[in-house]
């Protein structure tokens, strides 16, 4: 891992983005010494980011926090809660120009569902850039209650019996994710259709956002959910519910949320985006280091940020999962990865997968050029021209835009090179 500095920082600067002495002594001390900040300056230093209350946006909050943005010259940077993937939808169409926002933290599909106009208003298409992804593995699928004694964990083919007899009693079962065609639907429908649930046709898919997830938990509102930390961990602390299963054991090291822009905004301005994506890498650097969890977990369960106790935050950021059923697994190896394992770079291969799988649920036609949509939205040479100035050592540089094949707990595989095998294996989808 590269080591990168706050030599080149100008303490006055810093301080009027951060406010605080204790926050300039904080970047000063973050990492030691190393490459000095961007050479070619930003043409702007203000940009307005987005993110939801869920430990893979710490990126951005760590970037802002640690004054790395300032750092980098993007002295200006507005890090906006948004509350909702929909409202961060709206906001991203609207564009920081017109009070919106400019960038986010996203589920990794969202960008590709917005520049084909899959989800925006009278189908417009508002065109996106990936710039990086933020982390790999570290959502999870929890369980009501009430369904403790069916013993579900990561068979959900555990729940289909109990599923049908509420069905048959109460008309409806309710399984929430967090934005259709998003990361978390994907996971859900996967892991219920491993268990041979036909999410389309067993159960009703409802969108909640992530930080209201608990709380519709505890009123009855669904029977599972997916969502991202610290949401899980919460709801087995308040002992409302259990985790079945974390999404790294459907697929360990996989892909979940990425850095993305307005495309318009990136054209407009390279070097400023340049800066945003080195500020972003240097925090996930940060974040990655296991003596920095705690800390971590104090800045993210402040009020401004998540609002919520750190011990929410803490224990499967380090990779201590309880999933609340009386199992408790420590150095599980599935904490969320910022940039080990290459967490931090957009592989095209991964972005194929997830379109494939939307293909599999109807959101794309059967024959859409995929790989062509993803040269398109997918900016990986803006995090090589980073990781360039950065001095980022080559070990942590993928050689190829495609991680390979990649295996799932169900002994799927997926091949980049030929979708098609993978979708015609699949028993349950949506298409043809």
């Amino acid at each position: 891992m590269p080591s990168i500095i706050t030599k080149g920082l100008n303490r006055r600067s810093l301080l009027k983005a951060t406010g605080t002495v204790a926050t300039l002594a904080a970047a000063r001390a973050l990492l030691p010494s190393g490459a000095m900040a961007a050479t070619a300056a930003p043409e702007v230093n203000a940009a307005k980011l987005g993110y939801i209350a869920l430990t893979d946006a710490a990126p951005l909050i760590i970037a802002q926090e640690k004054g790395l943005f300032a750092k980098y010259g993007m002295t200006g940077v507005e890090v906006a809660k948004q509350a909702s993937w929909g409202a961060t939808r709206d906001n991203l169409v609207l564009g920081g120009a017109a009070n919106g926002i400019d960038g986010a933290h996203i589920l990794t599909p969202m960008p590709y569902l917005m520049q084909t106009g899959k989800v925006t208003q009278n189908n417009v298409p508002v065109p996106m850039a990936i710039l990086s992804r933020l982390n790999l593995d570290s959502q999870g699928i929890s369980v009501a209650k009430e369904y403790a004694s069916t013993g579900v964990a990561l068979d959900a083919g555990k729940l289909k019996e109990a599923f049908a007899e509420k069905k048959a009693k109460a008309g409806e079962v309710k399984v929430a994710m967090t934005f259709p065609g998003g990361t978390h639907d994907l996971w859900l429908r996967y892991w219920l259709a491993a268990g041979g649930i036909d999410p389309d046709k067993d159960v009703s898919t409802i969108v909640v956002p992530p930080p209201q997830m608990v709380a519709n938990m505890k009123v009855g509102t669904m029977d599972a959910f997916c969502v991202g930390e610290p949401w899980n961990e919460q709801l087995v602390n308040q002992g409302i519910g259990f985790t079945a299963c974390t999404t790294g054991e459907l697929w360990k090291g996989h892909p979940e949320k990425a850095f993305s822009m307005r495309a318009d905004w990136v054209e407009k301005n390279p070097n400023a985006t340049k800066a945003l994506v080195m500020a972003i890498m240097e925090a996930q650097m940060w974040c990655d280091k296991m003596e920095n969890k705690a800390e971590m977990a104090d800045i993210l369960g402040k009020r401004q940020w998540f609002n919520v106790p750190p011990k929410d935050v803490l224990g499967r950021l380090k990779g201590t999962i309880n999933y609340g059923n009386g199992r408790l697994v420590e150095n599980t190896g599935l904490q969320m990865k910022f940039w080990q394992d290459h967490a931090s770079y957009p592989f095209k291969s991964h972005d194929l997968w997830f379109l494939t799988e939307n293909m599999r649920w109807g959101k794309f036609a059967a024959d859409s050029d995929m790989k062509t949509l993803v040269d398109k939205v997918n900016r990986e040479d803006i995090w090589r021209a980073a990781a360039k100035e950065l001095s980022v050592a080559a070990a942590d540089i993928p050689t190829s835009t495609s991680r390979g094949k990649e295996t799932f707990f169900d002994g799927k595989v997926f091949d980049p090179e030929n979708p098609k095998a993978y979708l015609d294996s699949l028993a349950i989808k949506a298409t043809a």
